[in-house]
């Protein structure tokens, strides 16, 4: 099970998990992103998933995708700005793995990033006060 206090939100209600320790000095690290269990209950069953290519930059706060389900489209927003290094091909093919794991095989897409720009994402306790107001 994931340690969900480890993680880092954003209020489009997106877990990131870095690779290594980004307080450690400035470079460059992994982050792997996926959308929360808050976000997949309010969707409802997801049958889609669009995300982008490999090796393609994105910029924070710009769609870089797209989760449809049985309620609504949705647009996925990156959370930070950096170059795409991998996709969740599995999502693509079984995109129900977004609600039945959203923290472990749904994830979505991993990014090579700048260390210090998840120093102004939502820690745990933010992420639950923005949805238990929601």
């Amino acid at each position: 099970m994931t340690d969900l206090d480890s993680l880092k939100y954003t209020e489009e209600h997106e877990w990131i998990s870095v690779d290594g320790d980004p307080s450690a000095g400035s470079g460059q690290a992994i982050a792997t992103v996926g959308i929360t269990d808050y976000a997949a209950d309010k969707l409802g069953d997801v049958v889609y998933v669009e995300l982008p290519a490999v090796d393609s930059g994105v910029t924070s706060g710009e769609v870089c995708g797209e989760i449809e389900s049985t309620k609504s489209v949705g647009e996925l927003y990156a959370p930070l700005t950096g170059d795409v290094v991998a996709i969740n091909d599995a999502v693509v093919d079984d995109p129900s793995l977004v609600n039945s794991d959203p923290y472990g095989d749904g994830w979505l897409v991993k990014l090579r990033v700048d260390a210090s720009a998840v120093a102004g994402l939502l820690d745990r306790a933010a992420y639950v006060a923005l949805t238990e107001g929601a």
